[in-house]
This record gives structure tokens, sequence and C-alpha cells, in this order.
């Protein structure tokens, strides 16, 4: 039996002794009652998935100075099963020790663990795998995803069972879905076996809430009898106005606003949302002085680390930075904001005391000079683990049993193009971001929305290489049966491609490994428009005479377009500076090492400045979340509105 299991069994027996603690909705006084006193929490969203374990610690105490008395967290499903019953609880993923150091601190926790959370998180949490039936249903009471949901959470809720306040830890409510109101299917037999299901594995005493817009339409679908509804909304709008919809559900029982913005979501290719404290912390005095309970969401934000973003629709992928204008910023560090609500909390709530801990201390590690490696073509033996897949037509991603990152496709040119001939995708079928070559000569890109057609030239019997990269699938709506890759034909003027070889990536393996290799020396090429998709790599040194270090860092990349980047082999996300509005990407120190020197591996996409000038990346200590944004992307997701679906 680990120690953590060990620690919870013996908080059971201690409490078994003692008087039974209690949690539940008292409906005759509209309260909240925690071992029988009225209670109110002011609480925070943190995402255990978007933030190094290292770092947990630090964050929640920081919540804990705040005023707070509880953390709000998701536990998404994709991130603990990546492929069906095989399941991943340790590390970064360890939510059991996430959930006992909250206890420790003194932080209650409501819990949202799905099966669908949203979240800006690819595919709302829900594993990619469950698209191998093509026509499932998702969030519905389709046998399939059904059978898929009971497994999962005959896994999960048994572990967090021992974790509710009723057995000795800090649990006090459990989300069942997430903003159900607002989803197309609006089938109330789903809900009524998710309840059931929930009330199943964890007893008749939690408290089982639900979370909708606050509109009369979203509680329609999404509230249930026997599941407490709860509202959420922003700061600047009519807060009575708000609770009057979740009267309309719950004429009586505790108010509460599960998600109330302190910032909002961002997109690649949008100006970066800013929420400006005065707004929240006057709306938050509202709401408290209602005598309601609140969630600030998010409390801190943190990262899209690797390939873990989500997307709106039409399509809009979310950057890697989920810094969401938070108190916290996405690197924990303590802002105007995180103050201004400090001061109202203090008006209802004893504030703990003794000193906030600081910001962490940041290191500029300086330029990093970089060199070619392979290009993606030249690597697919190392890459391609494996193998070639021969197709009449092309396969998606999770035809070819793949999830994330990249997918090479490769056919031949069947006649001549010696005028610019039109290679396009007619039924929009490029998810999401495809760059293509022929004879190892870049042509252009074709993107979901954006790009449907490029030019290309050839003899008949040219290699057509098409690289897809599949940006985050969409996590919110009615289109989240999101499938990647080629997920239709491709024409080459009027005539279908066919004859197809598909190559499955294993980018990741292949950096952590250190597997790619170098290139021949050769004379640098003219600069072009677009380069080769390839690996590039450098390294530098962190002193070891030096004290505190390694410390966080944020690396920019000037003068490249678009790509991923790893550093000791650990997957830091997508750069995409030269649409915005992200430029840095936040370095935990926890990756770094003083005691050999610090690899740094980057797959450039589109344009490499090797070419043309210096090729290097940079170290700073400021992140650049705002920059400029370079497209004419409409806002999706408005803010703090909800589309009913």
């Amino acid at each position: 039996m680990s120690l953590l299991r060990f620690g919870v069994t013996l908080l059971l027996f201690a409490h078994s002794l003692g008087e039974p603690r209690s949690f539940s909705v008292d409906y005759k006084n509209d309260c909240f009652r925690k071992d029988g006193d009225v209670f109110r929490y002011i609480s925070g969203s943190i995402h255990y998935s978007r933030i190094p374990r290292v770092y947990w610690k630090d964050r929640l105490l920081k919540m804990y100075m705040a005023g707070l008395n509880a953390i709000q967290t998701y536990i998404p499903w994709n991130y603990h099963e990546e492929s069906p019953g095989r399941y991943t609880f340790s590390g970064d993923r360890d939510v059991e020790h996430f959930l006992q150091l909250a206890n420790d601190i003194g932080l209650l926790v409501i819990l949202r663990p799905g099966p669908y959370i949203c979240g800006e998180w690819d595919m709302g949490g829900l594993p990619a795998w469950l698209l191998n039936k093509k026509d499932i249903v998702l969030r519905s009471s389709d046998p399939d995803y059904i059978k898929a949901v009971d497994d999962w959470m005959g896994k999960l809720l048994p572990m967090i069972k021992p974790y509710l306040y009723q057995n000795g830890g800090p649990i006090i409510t459990v989300q069942v879905e997430n903003e159900y109101g607002s989803y197309f299917a609006c089938d109330y037999n789903y809900m009524r076996h998710l309840s059931k299901l929930f009330r199943s594995h964890l007893g008749d005493d939690v408290v089982l809430f639900t979370t909708d817009g606050a509109g009369v339409s979203y509680l329609k679908c999404g509230s249930i009898q026997d599941l407490y509804a709860t509202v959420d909304f922003g700061p600047g709008g009519n807060v009575t106005a708000a609770f009057e919809a979740q009267r309309h559900a719950e004429p009586h029982g505790p108010l509460v606003n599960s998600e109330f913005y302190t910032g909002w979501l961002d997109h690649w290719g949008s100006p970066h949302s800013v929420v400006s404290s005065t707004i929240v912390a006057k709306s938050l005095n509202e709401i408290l002085s209602m005598g309601a309970n609140v969630n600030l969401y998010m409390f801190i934000g943190g990262t899209n680390f690797g390939y873990w973003n989500g997307a709106n629709g039409p399509y809009a992928p979310q950057p890697t930075s989920y810094d969401y204008d938070a108190p916290l910023t996405e690197a924990g560090d303590l802002t105007q904001k995180y103050f201004a609500i400090r001061e109202v909390i203090k008006m209802y709530h004893q504030i703990p005391e003794g000193p906030v801990p600081p910001t962490t201390p940041k290191f500029a590690y300086g330029t990093v000079m970089m060199k070619q490696l392979q290009t993606v073509s030249d690597a697919l033996e190392i890459l391609s683990f494996s193998g070639p897949v021969k197709s009449v037509y092309p396969q998606t991603y999770i035809e070819l049993n793949q999830a994330f990152g990249y997918v090479l496709y490769r056919t031949l040119l069947p006649f001549d193009c010696s005028t610019p001939t039109p290679l396009s995708s007619p039924l929009n079928g490029v998810h999401d971001r495809a760059y293509v070559s022929v004879d190892g000569v870049p042509m252009g890109i074709l993107e979901r929305d954006k790009a449907i057609t490029v030019k290309v030239t050839g003899k008949a019997g040219s290699q057509v290489d098409i690289l897809v990269e599949n940006m985050g699938r969409i996590n919110y709506g009615k289109n989240i049966n999101d499938f990647k890759g080629l997920v239709s034909n491709l024409t080459l003027g009027a005539d279908a491609l066919l004859s197809w070889t598909m190559y499955s990536l294993s980018v990741d393996d292949a950096v952590s490994q250190g597997l790619l290799g170098g290139t021949k020396p050769t004379a640098p090429p003219a600069p072009a428009a677009l380069s080769l998709p390839a690996f590039y790599k450098g390294s530098f040194v962190i002193p070891d005479g030096i004290p505190d270090l390694p410390q966080d860092t944020y690396i920019q990349l000037p003068q490249w377009k678009k790509g991923q980047v790893w550093i000791n082999g650990f997957n830091l996300g997508r750069y995409w500076p030269s649409r915005g509005p992200q430029v840095t990407l936040f370095v935990p120190a926890h990756i770094l090492t003083t005691a050999v020197p610090n690899n740094v591996t980057v797959l450039e996409l589109e344009e490499a400045p090797c070419s043309s000038g210096t090729c290097s990346v940079e170290f700073t200590t400021t992140p650049i979340l705002n920059a400029t944004v370079q497209s004419d992307l409409k806002l999706y997701r408005k803010l703090f509105t909800r589309s009913d679906l």
C-alpha cells in the first residue's frame, strides 16, 4: 500500500472515532452546511494537468493565502486513459497526490470529473479513441459511449471516494458532466444514467451538481432532478439576473456561480484576452455581498504543454499558454488582480496570516545557436516506428491508431503539371494544417477553413509529401467528434489523388531518445517563402556554481514561423509567433539541469531563419502573450458567452 493510501486510511480511521463529517445542501435556509454549520465557499480553479507536479504546492499555497477556502479542478479523461484500458495516474497525472496536497494545505475541493469537461482541452477531455466508432454520438445514451464512460468511471470514482469530505478528504461537491445545456443532444436519459452511475460509486451523501450558463434555455437541458443546478457568468453583468436563472431551476438552496471568469481564453490569430482587475473585483464584491458561493475561473490557468490544447468552431485552435489573464499568471506569478481579489475576499472572510509565497524567480539564459538536423522526410525511418501503411484513399489519424502530432501522407503525381495545377481539399478535409512538397520542393500550405487549395508543379511520377498537423480537437459544441488528418480525398485538377502511403510519426519518442541525426554539409539554400519541415538542435550549459539555478525561463523564437519545441525531450508545446498573440513559451525549471548541457529541439514547419540570417532561439525573463496578431480570424466564443446549441 502506498504512503498516500496509508495516510487516507488513517484519516478514515481517525474520523470514524469522532463526530461524522457532513456536507449538504440546506434548501430551507438557502445555504450549504458543513458539519451542521452554515458554510459558503470562495473557490478558485486550478487544473493540475496544466501545471507541473513540482509546482502544485506553490500554486495551492498562493490560492490559500489569497483567502480561498476551496479549489476547483477538472479530471481530463484523455489525460489518464490515452488508450483503452491503459491508465496513468503517476507523475504529473497523480491526481490523488494533488487532492492530498490540497487537503494538507487546508483547501476544500470541488471536483469536476466529467466525463466531458470542455476546459479548452483537447476534445473537451474525451479520449480520441472513442472515434473508432465513426458514427458515435458523444455525450449521449449511445451504447458504445456509455460503455466507455462506465468503464472509465468504474476506475476513477472508486479512487476518489476516499477523498470525499464525509470520508475525511477535501472533496465537498462533485460535478456531473459539464454545461450540458449548451450541447445539442439534450439527452435526459444520459444525464440520469450519469447521476445513477456517480451515486453507485460515491454514495448518497455526496453533493452532486451541474453547471450551465446563466440563462433558462441552458438550464432546460442541463439540469435534472437530484443534481443541484448551478450557473456560470462573468464580471460586468447583472449579477441578480444571472442568479435568477439559477432560481428558475433551484427555487431554494445556495446561490452558486461555478465559473466566475477572471479572464478569458485565447485563440491563435486573435488578440490576447484581458479583463480589468477593477471589473473583476467589483463583480466579485456583488456576488459575495449576496451571500453567494463562487468559484473564480481561472485562478491560475497554466500551460497546454505538448498537444493538449483544444479548439473552438469554426475551427480556431487555442495557443500553448492558458494564462487566461488570471490572478496568478501561467508561471504562477502574483499579479495586481491577485491582490485586488484578496482585498475583496478580506471583507467577507478571514485571510490567513503570514507572507504570500513570492513569485518564482526567472533567469535569462541568453541566445542559443541552432543547427539543422534532418528534414521530416529524410528522418521517416526514425520517426515512423510502425512503418508505412498503404491505402487507395487517405486514412484518418484514428484509422492509423494515432491521436496527436503529425502524420506524413505520400503519393505520386499522376500526370505532368508543367503549369501550376490546383491541389485541393474540396470538402475542407485537411484537419488541421498540411505542408505540401513535390520532389522535396515546398509548394504551399493547406489549412482547415482557410486555405483549401495550393498550386503545384512537377512531372508525372513526382513524389508528393503532405505533412499533416493535428492542431487540437474541438472542445466545445456539436463538432467535438473531430477527426484528424486527411479526412476526405484530395484532388489534383479534376482528379482524385489515389494510392497513398501514410507514416504515423512518433516525433516525441525520437526527440526524447536522441535519435535524430544531422544532415551532410551543403551550401545554404536561397531564401524562399517556405522551407521543408525540418528539425533543428542546439544546447546550452547552466553553470552549477551559481546558486539557485536552474530557474524558470521563457523561450522566444525570433524569425521562426511555426512549429513545436522540446527541451531535454520535454514537449513545451506549439509556437506560432507569426500569427500571435503568444510569442514566448513558458519553460519550468524542473526540466532544466546543471549536470549536462540542455538540449533544445525545434521542429520548424514553415520557414527557419537559418538560410537568411542568425539561426537561434533566446531565453528571456519576460513573457510575451499579447503581441500583434497576423490574422483576420473572427473572435470565437465571445467574452463570457456560451453558444446555445
